[in-house]
């Protein structure tokens, strides 16, 4: 289900709205992405002695060779006949000489070895040899080879620098994560102020289940994306590219330019199946997103009409219904996931191409072992993030798709304007004042109220009467401005109602309707809601009045009972009696009643009349009639057809007028 303002973001768009939300903790979001570049760096290190080991190693290979060859010429001693003597005599194969040679060749080849892996060490290690051989250290002998003060300092460094790791990422864990959470909390209370913001035109174009699941689930989304997926987006790509960094460093050092050619043709190659299975995982995911939406609105659906379900006997009905939906959900979750898990085996299998690639290249140059490894240890290294670079790519649009949902939301704006300098207003003195208003849904094609045109003294009393559809309670909703008309002007003391500041509007206008409403919260809170100051004996005294008291000391728990989700522990009388108490205890002087007793018995409803007739002396009561007996005492009678005032007066006027009035009176008088 697509709602009417669903619109699509780029990842420029998306991201960047969601970065000036992370601005607001960008001290521990930079904490966290510096520990893990940190922890991506520590390879560089590494990377830079694989090469003189090696050397080392082979240098040292080659002198044991030489001074085995060596030992071989002076075993292999003979005895030649010489022919100036004219006997035998002694002499060595090899001479003094040419020993002191093979000897001599052994000690250059070994020193010439281990001055070129020394010149090849990182310049780091050639300071820290220098300040160490200050201090009476040495890391090397005279023959290159590493010495055990090296290697108690190798001991000892290896796992502080271990340890040093591991707290870089866990405060890149944390630090992210932390900065997660309260990102999606600023996002959800965003979108509860903006929805709080909105007219009854938007909420009447909307499904409330989707509404709840974009504001929930999907900042959820948002919140994976900063907290688990930043966290190996600020590592993985460091790794890479301090891997693929040391190549092409290592590559033009060592004269090897023919790599560069694979790294450049390598990595747009590993971000092609990035790029094109992230936009598939985007689409299914968006579409995931839609249809748990519809699960959502399905189930808060359901318990909502639980009476009526239970009335026709549907449950079956219901629990067929929203299996299918969640079929229907789930297939689409599956076919993103189908997608996703195909990026992570084609950057493998890129992997792997390249791999043969650089092994068929090492073969042709005929490369030594120093040279291939220093090259390839970093491609092993930058591997794993490659592969995770895949489910970073996968989360991102993942995230990119919920983002676009959450900003949808955001951006639509069906709010009541809110006046530039609005007028403060406290009381009110004089008259109410309909000036030809019209009115039209924006789902509608017609005006749902036509010149409607009349004006309302204060403290008197005037009742909308009409049949279904005939625009009596869009007129009440223009009143209290729950809409604004679209013609014409409605005016409080000669104010336009646009122009008065909405706060001090609301407080001068009580409405109680005929389906009432109440919070899963105590009576006590629902009678004192929209009177947070109201002391209990006021709860009490509204409650007397109402004709409530009396049943709600009936039960143990008194004033402090839950009334439970809609109010469903309570009755339908009971429910609109403390409904009323809630009016009577804000004491408004203008009054909106939407039949506010027609869910009562005869004995209470006599009762609460009398309470409300109280209540509307001298107050200013605009009532909205089904049951005409109870608006024969009002000043003035508005009687509505299609949107249009018919026919005006009080009771006996519009009685003896024989028009529309009395035939909705003789109608009701038949029964």
């Amino acid at each position: 289900m697509v709602e009417f303002f669903e619109r699509e973001y780029t990842a420029k768009e998306a991201y960047g709205r969601l970065l000036k939300y992370a601005k607001k903790y960008r001290t521990r979001l930079i904490i966290g992405l510096l520990a893990g570049a940190t922890t991506a760096g520590s390879w560089v290190p590494i990377f830079q002695v694989i090469q003189p080991i090696l050397k080392q190693i082979q240098t040292t290979e080659q002198y044991n060779m030489i001074n085995a060859e060596v030992d071989q010429a002076e075993k292999s001693y003979t005895v030649s006949e010489d022919p100036d003597s004219g006997g035998k005599k002694s002499k060595a194969e090899v001479s003094d000489s040419f020993h002191a040679d093979l000897k001599h060749l052994a000690r250059h080849v070994s020193s010439e070895g281990s001055a070129q892996a020394h010149t090849k060490l990182p310049s780091w290690f050639k300071d820290a040899e220098r300040y160490a051989h200050k201090l009476g250290i040495d890391f090397q002998d005279q023959e290159g080879r590493m010495t055990a003060d090296l290697l108690l300092i190798v001991l000892f460094v290896v796992p502080l620098v271990m340890a040093v790791k591991v707290v870089t990422m866990y405060m890149n864990h944390y630090f992210l994560r932390w900065a997660g959470a309260k990102v999606v909390q600023d996002l959800r209370l965003d979108l509860f102020d903006h929805l709080q913001k909105q007219s009854l035109e938007f909420f009447g174009q909307t499904d409330v289940g989707q509404i709840i699941s974009r504001s929930t689930s999907d900042p959820q989304q948002v919140s994976t994306v900063i907290s688990q997926t930043l966290a190996d987006l600020c590592r993985a790509p460091f790794e890479v590219l301090f891997s693929v960094g040391f190549v092409v460093w290592f590559a033009i050092k060592n004269h090897m330019m023919e790599t560069l050619v694979l790294v450049l043709v390598g990595g747009p190659i590993f971000i092609l199946p990035m790029a094109l299975l992230g936009s598939m995982v985007r689409r299914w995911s968006k579409q995931a997103l839609q249809r748990i939406s519809v699960i959502v609105s399905r189930m808060h659906e359901n318990l909502t009409c639980i009476r009526v379900v239970k009335a026709y006997h549907t449950e079956q009905y219901e629990s067929e219904s929203y299996r299918k939906v969640n079929v229907r959900y789930v297939k689409s979750l599956l076919r993103a996931l189908r997608v996703e898990l195909l990026i992570t085996p084609s950057v493998e299998a890129v992997g792997v191409c390249l791999l043969f690639a650089f092994i068929i290249y090492c073969f042709m140059r005929k490369l030594a072992i120093s040279e291939i490894v220093p090259l390839f240890v970093p491609f092993i290294v930058a591997y794993r993030p490659i592969k995770q670079l895949g489910k970073v790519q996968a989360q991102i649009e993942k995230g990119r798709a919920a983002l676009s949902r959450i900003l949808s939301l955001l951006d639509v704006d069906m709010s009541l304007p809110l006046a530039a300098n609005p007028v403060r207003k406290q009381d009110f003195k004089d008259s109410i004042c309909f000036e030809h208003v019209d009115f039209k849904y924006s789902s509608a094609n017609d005006l749902t109220l036509k010149d409607a045109n009349f004006t309302i003294p204060r403290g008197s009393l005037v009742a909308v009467v009409g049949g279904t559809g005939s625009g009596k309670t869009t007129t009440a909703n223009l009143l209290a401005r729950f809409y604004d008309p679209c013609g014409g002007r409605i005016t409080l003391d000669g104010i336009d109602l646009r122009d008065i500041e909405i706060g001090d509007l609301r407080n001068l206008i009580g409405v109680v309707t005929q389906e009432t409403v109440l919070f899963n919260d105590t009576i006590a809170a629902n009678i004192a809601y929209g009177s947070p100051n109201a002391t209990l004996d006021q709860i009490v005294a509204a409650a007397k009045m109402a004709n409530a008291h009396d049943f709600i000391i009936a039960q143990p728990e008194g004033y402090d009972r839950v009334v439970g989700e809609k109010g469903f522990a309570l009755s339908g009388g009971e429910r609109q009696r403390v409904a009323i108490a809630r009016a009577i205890l804000k004491n408004p002087p203008i009054l909106i009643l939407d039949e506010a007793t027609s869910a009562l018995d005869t004995v209470t409803e006599r009762l609460v009349q009398d309470a409300i007739n109280k209540l509307m002396n001298n107050r200013t009561t605009f009532a909205i009639a089904h049951r005409l007996s109870t608006v024969r005492n009002a000043d003035m009678i508005l009687v509505m057809e299609k949107g249009v005032i018919i026919e005006r007066g009080n009771h006996e006027q519009l009685y003896a007028a024989n028009g529309a009035y009395r035939k909705l009176c003789d109608m009701q008088n038949s029964h």
